[in-house]
């Protein structure tokens, strides 16, 4: 087992580690709160699912963005002084985010849609800033237990995950057994609010610290020394795997709570499954080091794919609680382990790389995520839903699809209106209590009034449309995950490849900085 007493290559290493930890866990705190408030967004303003796909995945395309510039230039700014930018991208983000409602009244959906982007993208930037030093400084603060040491530090992850679905489950709205809303959802504003608290305690914690540089530059390494790693074969195979990770994990977290939510007809048991799985990966991270000192990192990742592809394609299937509860555990354990362990990989195998590889790994897998990911899993629910209610029942598709098409990449579909399926699903009454607040105030929203006008009309074939409307957007959604499967599937036959090619080449081991390339196209020198 790993030696948790071992002295850092810094005095301060183990505060610097649980600094980065808070760092992270906040970003798992928003992502995780956003999860939950996705239902709420596409009810106030409408959205689409492929709509939502697009916001979630801006803030990931953000995210690895600033990874892969940061690493490029962070031993030469400093650690220190880009906590500071990531602390200040945030709270800037927070305001920026919560003026959504401001913009829907002042400009429609898409001013909404714009300021939720923005919002998020900022959110992101301040994640990527962190992410790019807290990886590489956690490396060179541990050089002898990196595997053991960066899934301590990517623990925060599922903690801040948890701690998010947390305070979202309680704030959820509540659903009676006839389908009925009995409990209205805490407004998403306070929910959201929820991140800027370990954003708080990580700020304090990195104030006044020194930070080292990373292995490559404390060698003397130059930037076209660390660059030129990118170009070995292993780390362009590794760059392609870890993009994958990024869709699966992070593509697939955007919307598991919302699917398994609809699968059990309950968004906090939804929620609820999501705590579960994420504290089960916070507790399995503590134990990396001694599980990779049995069966290598590759071992670790070629099982864990096996177990992801598993995982998703039950969930895809399940119908009932249990089997929502099963499956969501599978999954979990394929997941757990393969974003910090391909980091561990890149910086064992290419020490040379220092903060850049390392960066570039990480942007390569938030950049899928963003970019295909969220938005992919998204479409995928809008196409197979759409499809599936327009098979079943053309007529209340007609009444429930979107006003316009939904894009990804060359495809389009036309998906159905989120805040009309948000009306049908409890009955008008938010609808109602809005329109009552409205005239009270003496104040006019034509975004209301036509969906009240469209509802007048709608709510007489409510009964027959719910239904249908319920069972196609459950299908969606598990056939977007029985797809997603294959990304996993397709990691672990890479995995086993690269294990193969190690066991003819000697076996893996990490490489020391000063020691000559190893087989397989190392790239160092």
């Amino acid at each position: 087992m790993s030696n948790d007493n071992q002295v850092g290559a810094a005095p301060n290493a183990k505060r610097l580690l649980w600094a980065g930890f808070m760092a992270i866990l906040a970003a798992g705190v928003g992502f995780s709160v956003r999860g939950g408030i996705l239902g709420q967004w596409a009810n106030q303003f409408g959205f689409t699912m492929t709509e939502l796909g697009a916001i979630t995945g801006g803030g990931l395309t953000g995210f690895g963005i600033v990874i892969i510039v940061t690493s490029l230039v962070a031993d030469k700014i400093g650690y220190g002084k880009l906590m500071a930018l990531s602390f200040l991208c945030a709270v800037v983000s927070a305001v920026i985010t919560l003026a959504a409602p401001i913009a829907f009244e002042s400009g429609g959906k898409s001013s909404a849609f714009w300021c939720l982007s923005v919002g998020m993208f900022l959110f992101s930037i301040g994640n990527g800033l962190a992410e790019a030093v807290v990886n590489p400084l956690t490396a060179a603060l541990f050089p002898k237990d990196k595997t053991h040491y960066l899934n301590i530090l990517h623990a925060g992850w599922p903690a801040g995950l948890v701690l998010g679905g947390l305070a979202s489950a309680m704030m959820a709205a509540s659903i009676g057994d006839d389908g009925t809303v009995v409990k209205a959802a805490v407004d998403w504003r306070i929910q959201m609010s929820l991140y800027l608290i370990p954003v708080l305690v990580f700020g304090f914690m990195m104030l006044g610290q020194k930070f080292p540089k990373s292995e490559a530059a404390a060698a003397g390494a130059t930037l076209g020394e660390m660059v030129s790693t990118l170009f070995a074969p292993l780390m362009l195979l590794l760059l392609v795997i870890h993009a994958m990770v990024g869709y699966v994990e992070l593509g697939t977290d955007s919307w598991i709570a919302k699917i398994t939510g609809s699968i059990m007809a309950s968004p906090a048991k939804g929620l609820s499954l999501f705590v579960y799985t994420s504290t089960l990966m916070f507790v399995l991270r503590f134990f990396a080091g001694p599980i990779v000192h049995k069966i290598s990192p590759l071992g670790l990742l070629f099982v864990s794919g096996i177990l992801g592809a598993i995982g998703l394609t039950m969930l895809g299937s399940a119908s009932t609680v249990i089997a929502c509860v099963v499956a969501a555990t599978v999954y979990a354990l394929g997941k757990t382990f393969l974003w910090p362990t391909m980091l561990a990989v890149v910086s064992e195998r290419f020490p040379k790389g220092g903060a850049v590889s390392i960066g570039m790994l990480g942007g390569a897998g938030m950049l899928s995520a963003g970019l295909l990911g969220g938005p992919a899993i998204g479409f995928k629910q809008d196409y197979n839903a759409s499809a599936e209610l327009k098979a079943k029942a053309p007529e209340t598709y007609e009444r429930y699809k979107a006003d316009e098409p939904s894009h990804f990449l060359n495809f389009d579909t036309v998906g159905l209106n989120g805040a009309k399926v948000g009306v049908l699903e409890d009955g008008g009454k938010e609808l109602n209590r809005v329109g009552e607040l409205l005239a009270s105030e003496n104040r006019e929203d034509p975004n209301h009034a036509k969906l009240a006008e469209w509802w007048e009309d709608a709510k007489t074939h409510a009964d027959q449309d719910k239904p249908e409307v319920q069972h196609a957007t459950i299908y969606g959604g598990q056939t977007a995950l029985k797809l997603t499967a294959y990304v996993p599937a397709t990691m672990a036959v890479l995995y086993l490849l690269l294990i193969i090619g190690f066991k003819m080449a000697g076996g893996y081991k990490p490489v020391e900085l000063e020691e000559a390339p190893e087989a397989l196209g190392t790239g160092e020198s």
